[in-house]
């Protein structure tokens, strides 16, 4: 036998649904898997260029790409799934007439519960965000992906009021995003202000997508996994991939001060802090926009 033969094989992992991908929903998902290990491996040869307290967005990003490229493994194997009965049964659908039970992939949202955050927390960062600021918005972000999950593996129509929490949730972290973050990187100004606003709105464009494609799916069972899975993919290559290449191209002039940000060298862990490339602001007088901002510092 040749060619993808994953389905095959795994055919005995589990319950199967009576709705699920084919061989080609297979070869696109690890399709996306290819992209993702790619782009980690891009991401961190670059890293290794850069000094160690200028790596924090692309250990972000890398991690982001790193966790999706084992997600997406494991859907292009047909793997990590679960057989949910729909709540809409589309007879008259030529795409959707087999669905009894609709194949739910759990380890997607697995994914997203690491990911999304790590999207936030680079965003959040280059806007010079307090810290407490920040925990709550990541903390609604999970609220968002567990809402998600719940609403994807209920069978009645009490999925779609989980579905409306989760939407509640990403209004709160579009409100922050457009409307704290942003005042805090235009006081920063300068690169960090302009990649916030860059990365800011082409997140939240590609975040308020991911609902339609739910309610399409794992919602309204009207588009095939097959269909769901091109949607999704493209969705996170576009906010994963593309977002961090974006991220990192506007940060390569920015140093962790610049973003209110103290990281000291190793190679200096126990002396004073010194001004210049690769070492931070000293602790007691933080110089520039951000001082005045009432930004936190973290020290690594």
């Amino acid at each position: 036998m040749s060619g993808n033969q994953a389905l095959y094989a795994n055919r005995v992992v589990g319950q199967q649904a009576n709705l699920q991908i084919t061989n080609h929903g297979s070869d696109w998902y690890y399709t996306v898997c290819a992209v993702m290990g790619a782009t980690t491996l891009i991401i961190m040869g670059l890293a290794f260029r850069k000094p160690q307290t200028h790596r924090i967005f692309y250990y972000i990003s890398a991690g982001i790409t790193a966790v999706a490229t084992i997600s997406y493994f494991a859907m292009g194997s047909n793997l990590g799934q679960v057989p949910i009965q729909a709540e809409f049964i589309r007879p008259g659908s030529r795409w959707v007439r087999a669905a009894g039970t609709r194949e739910i992939f759990y380890a997607r949202y697995i994914d997203w519960a690491i990911t999304t955050p790590l999207l936030l927390l680079a965003l959040l960062l280059t806007a010079g965000v307090p810290t407490p600021t920040i925990l709550i918005t990541l903390f609604v972000d999970e609220i968002m992906i567990v809402c998600g999950l719940i609403g994807a593996l209920t069978r009645t129509r009490y999925k779609w009021g989980f579905w409306t929490f989760g939407m509640a949730a990403l209004f709160f972290i579009a409100y922050e995003l457009l409307f704290d973050a942003r005042r805090h990187a235009n006081r920063l100004g300068g690169d960090p202000k302009k990649t916030f606003w860059i990365c800011g709105v082409w997140l939240l464009l590609l975040w308020f997508l991911y609902p339609v494609s739910w309610g399409l799916s794992e919602g309204g069972n009207v588009i095939h996994p097959d269909s769901e899975a091109i949607f999704y993919g493209i969705l996170d290559i576009m906010a994963k991939p593309v977002f961090a290449a974006i991220l990192l191209w506007g940060h390569r002039k920015t140093s962790p001060s610049d973003i209110g940000r103290r990281i000291r060298e190793p190679e200096h862990a126990g002396e004073k802090y010194q001004h210049g490339e690769g070492a931070a602001a000293p602790p007691s007088n933080m110089s520039g926009s951000t001082a005045g901002a009432g930004h936190p510092t973290t020290t690594g």
